[in-house]
């Protein structure tokens, strides 16, 4: 018997087909969804420019940048470009639209919303705030811009929420390429953790959640934690390895001589270090959801710690310990979630972060986000704008038929959407095996 014959195998193929009927009004559900939005857009041309870069960007045009999107719909180049590049239409007011649709749509108590750096390769040195800087996609340091995304991670499926430029120190004080690029005056450098902050305060409120998530680059700084504590947030933030912990729940050593001098403190451990000496007792197998392969399991610990942050000690956290089953890679994490919030609870809400890679991998591809051609800070934001409305788009398709996994939908759902809203004069196949990346400057 093959393989494909058995059982197990014809249900998995049945739930993965996606019939003509399934997408059938793709494209009339597009034009539905965008009436929400093309009100923020006051003149006529950019109203319709906004719905023909939209449909152009979850289309399966190879390249869905501006002058493709015109060839495809038999139209000028210089209008779209001068639209998404430099369009005065106020891009802030579309994505207050976007984040009032993601809470009646997705909200809930318990939503994860989470800090994504995203690095966009780039060529040359004209493109606003690019410069050499870790490229996570290339996996070292190279040539590219860096954006700071906020994505919202619910049961029912996963929106885009914010994003800025950040703009590096070199590019901040130089006041020539700030001109040349339309730099706003009011925009100074930022460290990504403080944009982070920024657009939390404006993206957060009226919106209902229940945690803050982020990778090492955000958890390991003490200042950001701190920050969040005093905002009486939530969080769960990765730290590296090396992160320095007090372990609050072991017996301080004893005296050198009884009932004499100051007492000792439990020594600093690297969080490493620390659950390498933790016997295999302590671990706690959790089923974090349901996956393709079977259930997602994870191992994990937590303790009460204390950081060494600057010189001082930092005030009472929950370090996170964490392994996939069958997996060898181990996750740290720190948490100020109380000790009545269970385990399980704070591994799901970390686990949100790395389904949100996928979320932003399949953006890429399936709506055009690091597609653009673009030097301007204010054509940046424009076209990021643009693209996160794509992906909301694509992401509410996804949960209608079904499916809230990016990385398996992707598969068995985009390109039947591609085919659906396929611009004109486009055969709608592209080359959706390639890796995209963007244009150079």
């Amino acid at each position: 018997m093959s393989l494909l014959d058995k059982p197990e195998a014809q249900v998995l193929l049945d739930d993965a087909n996606v019939t003509a009927d399934t997408v059938r009004g793709c494209a009339d559900r597009l034009t539905g969804f965008l009436q929400r939005y093309v009100p923020h857009f006051y003149r006529t041309e950019h109203r319709t420019n906004a719905t023909r870069v939209i449909r152009g960007l979850i289309s399966g045009l190879e390249r869905k940048t501006c002058e493709p999107i015109a060839i495809a719909a038999k139209l000028p180049r210089k209008p779209i470009q001068s639209f998404v590049g430099s369009g005065k239409w106020d891009d802030e007011a579309v994505m207050t639209e976007l984040r009032l649709h993601v809470r009646e749509a997705l909200a809930e108590p318990d939503g994860v919303v989470v800090i994504d750096p995203s690095a966009f390769p780039k060529k040359g040195t004209h493109s606003c705030g690019v410069a050499r800087q870790w490229c996570g996609r290339l996996g070292k340091v190279d040539n590219c811009q860096v954006g700071v995304f906020l994505v919202y991670a619910a049961k029912a499926g996963y929106a885009p929420l914010d994003r800025q430029l950040y703009l590096p120190g070199e590019w901040a004080k130089d006041k020539a390429r700030r001109k040349e690029c339309h730099v706003p005056a009011k925009v100074q450098f930022q460290e990504k953790w403080q944009i982070a902050l920024d657009l939390l305060g404006r993206s957060l409120p009226d919106l209902p959640h229940g945690w803050i998530a982020a990778d090492d680059e955000f958890g390991r700084v003490s200042q950001f934690r701190a920050e969040l504590r005093s905002r009486k947030e939530q969080y769960i933030l990765d730290v590296p390895c090396d992160t320095l912990v007090r372990d609050r729940e072991k017996r301080r050593p004893p005296r050198k001589h009884a009932g004499v001098g100051r007492k000792r403190e439990v020594p600093f451990q690297r969080v490493g270090e620390w659950a390498k000496n933790q016997p295999q007792s302590r671990w706690e197998r959790l089923t974090v959801r349901d996956g393709e392969k079977g259930p997602l399991e994870v191992d994990a610990m937590t303790v009460r710690v204390r950081t060494k942050e600057e010189g001082r000690v930092g005030p009472e956290e929950r370090l996170v310990v964490m392994r996939n089953v069958g997996e060898s890679g181990i996750d740290y994490a720190l948490s100020n979630a109380a000790a009545e919030v269970p385990l399980i609870e704070m591994v799901r809400a970390q686990r949100q972060r790395h389904r949100i890679e996928e979320f932003f991998g399949a953006g890429k591809g399936d709506a055009g986000l690091g597609h653009y051609e673009v030097r301007s800070w204010v054509g940046w934001h424009h076209h990021m704008t643009l693209a996160m409305v794509a992906m909301w788009f694509l992401s509410s398709e996804r949960r209608r038929v079904g499916g809230e996994n990016p990385g398996r939908d992707a598969v068995a759902v985009a390109s039947d959407l591609h085919a659906a809203t396929a611009l004109p004069g486009s055969d709608g196949r592209g080359d959706r095996g390639r890796s995209h990346s963007c244009v150079a400057a």
